[in-house]
């Protein structure tokens, strides 16, 4: 057992002595073989009532943590990081099991897109269990089989790269570069964005952090995608601009193969347009 996998499993077992906790998830890159040397341990709790100060603070100090920061509830979560004497940083984020249960459900029986609630889904799908099995396994059963609907939906929201990206050539012609370096980063989350919905996974980072290990697990995928996009995004604008167009074009190919209901004349048209 590595010194992640073995300090997770030591500070779950503090968090589940509190008769509030329902379980208590591994999650980020830890749970998922992903980390390196500047990874951290990602908790998620679960909590059956919400957590005080006291119910926080109180594991922090048993291992004479330090304090790093501390977010009051906000957006159904309570947050915190702190550091270890051995020097390995905790990440703690706090939710009711019920507010959990219905992020999961606005995902998969709504089809909602919303990131960060395809964040909580994700953490789930691919999280470890160190407390509360059962009620994991629950979550995870329902995330099982990512829904048709919801594949379609990021598919379309993201297949519209906004005028921005219309204005491309006008930007590079104008060495407009800061606003330009924005609308191809822009457009390459949202390329991913329909990657993700066309290879049925749940997003883990809003801003699609782990790149290479997420494609690496797409079935569906323009060839060669994860070296192409390091060049367009460490590479000469100019070069940028073609190749992300090619990225998108590709792209549609293999969703108008998957999903050609989905892709029109006149959607071709607005993709293809620009200025």
């Amino acid at each position: 057992m590595d010194i992640f996998k073995k300090q997770s499993v030591e500070r779950a077992k503090i968090y589940q002595q509190n008769p509030k906790v329902e379980s208590i998830l591994l999650a980020g890159s830890v749970s998922r073989g992903w980390q390196d040397e500047h990874s951290d341990i990602e908790l998620h709790i679960f909590w059956n009532d919400p957590p005080t100060d006291d119910d926080r603070l109180s594991p922090i100090n048993k291992v004479n943590g330090k304090i790093l920061s501390y977010h009051p509830y906000e957006d159904e979560e309570w947050s915190e990081a702190y550091v270890t004497r051995e020097g390995v940083k905790f990440e703690i984020s706090s939710y009711l099991t019920s507010s959990v249960e219905k992020m999961i459900e606005d995902v998969v029986s709504r089809s909602e897109t919303d990131y960060d609630k395809q964040c909580i889904a994700s953490s789930v799908y691919y999280g470890q269990s160190l407390f509360g099995e059962e009620k994991i396994t629950q979550l995870k059963n329902i995330l099982h089989t990512y829904p048709e609907k919801l594949a379609k939906e990021m598919i379309l929201e993201n297949l519209d790269f906004g005028n921005r990206w219309h204005n491309r050539k006008a930007l590079l012609n104008r060495q407009d570069w800061l606003m330009l370096y924005s609308v191809i980063c822009d457009a390459a989350k949202k390329l991913l964005g329909v990657l993700f919905g066309l290879n049925k996974m749940y997003v883990h980072h809003p801003a699609f952090k782990w790149m290479q290990n997420s494609i690496a697990l797409m079935e569906f995928r323009p060839d060669n995608l994860y070296e192409r996009l390091t060049e367009i995004l460490s590479g000469k604008p100019e070069n940028s601009v073609a190749a992300l167009t090619d990225l998108i074009d590709e792209t549609t190919l293999l969703v108008e193969k998957q999903f050609p209901e989905l892709i029109n004349s006149e959607k071709k048209k607005r993709l293809n347009y620009s200025k």
